[in-house]
C-alpha cells in the first residue's frame, strides 16, 4: 500500500509539473510573440509623440484612471461584504438572496453592464462619457469577483485562529482586523489582481461610458480612450504592415502595464500584511 502511495503521489506531482511548466511556456511564447510582433515600432516615442501621430500617452493614462478608481470604490465594498457573509452572516433568507445577487452579477454580460452604466451614470446622474462613469460601471462588473475570492480566502483561515484571539479577550471585529484578515492576505491580493485584469481587458462597457476621444484627460470627469479601445481600433483599421506594428506595440505596453500594476499591488499589499501583523 506504501508503494502504491508513493507511485500515486509521484503521478499526481508529475502531472501537475507538467501542467505549471506548459502554462508557464504559453505565457512565455506569447509575451515574446508580442514582443518580437512591435518590431522596431516599441520605443519611447510612443510616448512623447501626439496622438494623432500614434501615440499612446493619453490612452495609457486613461486605463491607469479607471483601474485606480473602479478598485478604489470596488474593493472596500467587496472586502467588506465578503467579510460579512462569512464572518457574520448566517443561513436566512436575506442572505440566501445576497448570494444569489452576487452569483447574478457575476453571469450578466459586459455589454448589459456598459448599457447600464451609459443610463445611470452618464444620462441619469449627468456624468456624461467619463472616466468616472466608466470607472463606476466596472466596479460594479468586478465586485462579483472580488467578494467570491476574499471570502474563500478567509473560509480557509481554520477555526482555531478566531477561537484563540477570542480566548484572550479580543473583540470579533479585533479578531477579523489583526488575525483573520492578514492570514487572508494573499487571496485578497489574489482578488485584486483578478479584478485588475478584468477592468483592462473589458472594451464593451468601457466604449460605452468612456468614449473614443484621444486627448489626455486632465480629470476623471473628462472622456479617454483606454489601450484596451485603442488597440482594437488600432487593428481594425489596420492596412499596412506597420498599422500591424503600431498595434503589436500598444498591445506591449498593455501587458507590461498590467505587470507593474500587479507588481505594485503585490508590493503594497504584502507592506500593509507586514504593518499589521507587527
Amino acid at each position: 500500500m506504501k508503494i502504491l502511495r508513493k507511485i500515486s503521489d509521484a503521478v499526481l506531482f508529475a502531472v501537475m509539473a507538467i501542467t505549471l511548466t506548459a502554462v508557464l511556456i504559453i505565457l512565455v511564447m506569447i509575451i515574446i510573440y508580442i514582443l518580437k510582433s512591435a518590431g522596431g515600432y516599441l520605443n519611447l516615442s510612443l510616448l512623447t509623440r501626439p496622438a494623432s501621430e500614434g501615440g499612446i500617452l493619453p490612452m495609457i493614462i486613461t486605463t491607469v484612471y479607471i483601474v485606480l478608481v473602479s478598485i478604489a470604490v470596488a474593493f472596500p465594498v467587496g472586502i467588506c461584504t465578503a467579510i460579512f457573509l462569512n464572518e457574520y452572516s448566517g443561513n436566512s433568507g436575506f442572505i440566501r438572496i445576497l448570494r444569489l445577487a452576487i452569483d447574478t452579477l457575476a453571469g450578466i454580460p459586459s455589454i448589459i453592464y456598459g448599457l447600464f452604466g451609459l443610463l445611470v451614470f452618464c444620462r441619469i446622474l449627468g456624468f456624461g462619457q467619463s472616466i468616472i462613469a466608466g470607472a463606476l460601471t466596472l466596479s460594479i462588473m468586478i465586485l462579483p469577483v472580488i467578494i467570491r475570492t476574499t471570502k474563500e480566502s478567509l473560509k480557509s483561515i481554520p477555526d482555531s485562529f478566531r477561537e484563540g484571539s477570542l480566548s484572550l479577550g479580543a473583540t470579533k471585529l479585533q479578531t477579523i482586523v489583526h488575525v483573520v484578515i492578514p492570514s487572508a492576505l494573499p487571496g485578497i491580493i489574489n482578488a485584486v489582481i483578478l479584478a485588475i485584469g478584468r477592468v483592462v481587458g473589458e472594451s464593451a462597457p468601457v466604449l460605452l461610458t468612456v468614449g473614443l476621444a484621444k486627448n489626455l484627460p486632465k480629470s476623471i470627469f473628462e472622456s479617454g480612450r483606454t489601450l484596451t479601445i485603442h488597440l482594437y481600433y488600432l487593428t481594425s483599421e489596420a492596412v499596412r504592415p506597420e498599422d500591424f506594428g503600431m498595434a503589436f506595440a500598444a498591445a506591449s505596453i498593455l501587458v507590461i502595464l498590467v505587470l507593474a500594476i500587479n507588481t505594485a499591488t503585490k508590493f503594497i499589499t504584502m507592506a500593509f500584511g507586514n504593518k499589521t501583523k507587527d
